[in-house]
């Protein structure tokens, strides 16, 4: 089932946004494809995440509903989409692998679709209609944006693998929001936020500003590694 795929506009895609001649590049789109490097990003997520709710229940009720961002969008990708279809990467079709730039790495497993894009969507949906906040909204769907880029700019998916990642990650982010929501409120009252100093939803500008600092410290420190790198 490997070309049951417009494979011409894939390629003719993929080889627009594959690569580039400039080692900067190559070393910053390393880093920021590496799940490791965002760890600083995921703990202040996590941080905003329990400084905002006040009780253990709703704590816990949010982490478990990113917990099922992860499990729709990673599980439906890895876990069934891409054994069923078995789609080649890119990085391993005969048809493709040759005229593609590579870095470091070739990925491993299928193709179709990008986990990488999915997860990343889902958390950015999810915390996006938690938040509530226009620059904080923009920031997390940049960065899972961003993501996604990375992996035609190395060459381990196609343009398609990464929009239908987008598609499907955006759907288990409501998914997940629509389960908090049915929840939370059943657990705790509903209170409307007129203030400068918080959302609507009740977290505060200044804890959605310190996610987006840590998120443009993450970006640094990939420019920092692919020099020094």
């Amino acid at each position: 089932m490997t070309h049951a795929f417009p494979i011409g506009i894939d390629q003719s895609l993929l080889r627009f946004f594959n690569g580039s001649d400039s080692l900067f590049l190559d070393g910053m789109m390393t880093a920021l494809t590496d799940g490791l490097t965002w760890i600083p990003l995921y703990l202040a997520l996590l941080y905003m995440v329990i400084k905002n709710n006040e009780t253990i229940e709703q704590i816990f009720l949010t982490i478990g509903c990113l917990l099922l961002c992860v499990l729709l969008a990673d599980g439906m990708a890895d876990g069934i989409v891409k054994p069923l279809f078995a789609r080649l990467r890119p990085s391993y079709d005969p048809l493709v692998m040759e005229h593609l730039d590579y870095v470091n790495t070739r990925g491993s497993g299928y193709s179709f679709f990008s986990a990488h894009a999915a997860n990343t969507m889902s958390l950015a949906v999810f915390f996006s209609l938690l938040v509530r906040d226009r620059l904080f909204n923009f920031f997390m769907i940049a960065w899972a944006l961003l993501n996604g880029y990375t992996r035609l700019y190395l060459g381990v998916h196609y343009p398609s693998d990464v929009l239908v990642g987008f598609l499907w990650g955006a759907v288990s982010g409501f998914i997940a929001y629509f389960v908090w929501h049915k929840v939370y409120f059943k657990i705790s009252p509903r209170l409307n936020y007129v203030s400068s100093q918080y959302t609507r939803t009740g977290y505060t500008l200044s804890d959605a500003d310190m996610v987006i600092t840590v998120m443009a410290f993450t970006f640094i420190y990939s420019m920092v590694f692919a020099i020094v790198g």
